[in-house]
């Protein structure tokens, strides 16, 4: 009987530390999906902040993101400090320098990667 109740108590232990670590892996990985997002990006004037900054609808302020261009395969970090942008489909909005720097602002919008660094 007793070794019966050791033999469980090990399968017991083994299952919740097997639970554990793939709930660990998925939270990593989800974490990770969200660091990257594709979208349109267009830029805008912010009155109160300049050079490389950025307007992003849930990352926090501060967060440094590289922009990449997929039109042209350009690239830029920039900084949050705004939220934004409020139009469907478009997940950031830049600066003029860091438009012109991705190479779109004539244009006024393009296709973007956005990724969390």
């Amino acid at each position: 009987m007793n070794d019966w109740r050791r033999s469980q108590s090990g399968e017991t232990a083994a299952l919740f530390r097997n639970t554990i670590a793939s709930l660990a892996l998925f939270f990593l990985a989800a974490g990770g999906a969200r660091a990257d997002e594709l979208g349109v990006a267009s830029y805008y004037h912010n009155p109160y902040h300049s050079g490389l900054i950025a307007a992003h609808k849930t990352l926090p302020f501060g967060a440094h993101v590289r922009v990449t261009n997929l039109a042209n395969g350009r690239s830029i970090i920039v900084t949050i400090v705004d939220r934004g942008p409020f139009i469907r489909g478009r997940v950031i909005d830049v600066s003029p320098l860091a438009a012109d720097a991705l190479g779109f602002r004539s244009r006024g919008v393009t296709k973007v990667r956005l990724e969390v660094i």
